[in-house]
């Protein structure tokens, strides 16, 4: 498939570079809802400190990535 040129001489970016800016979209609103999410989880249930951060931090790590993963197929499949 050919490289389009758009109307400035630049380059569009390839499908690679698409799906790696939808898993990094994914993931940094992934990480925010987790954050959200696992601070409200986390205190409803009594953690505080260490723990609280550890569990606020397994949370955004595992809604980022899987936020992540859905954005770059989503962005994969528009290629």
């Amino acid at each position: 498939m050919p490289v389009t040129v758009g109307p400035y001489g630049q380059t569009q970016p390839s499908c690679f570079d698409r799906v790696k800016m939808g898993f990094m979209m994914g993931f940094a609103v992934g990480m925010a809802a987790g954050a959200m999410f696992g601070m409200f989880s986390c205190l409803r249930i009594g953690m505080r400190g260490r723990e609280l951060m550890g569990g606020v931090g397994k949370t955004m790590m595992q809604s980022g990535g899987t936020f992540g993963t859905f954005m770059a197929i989503g962005m994969g499949i528009r290629c």
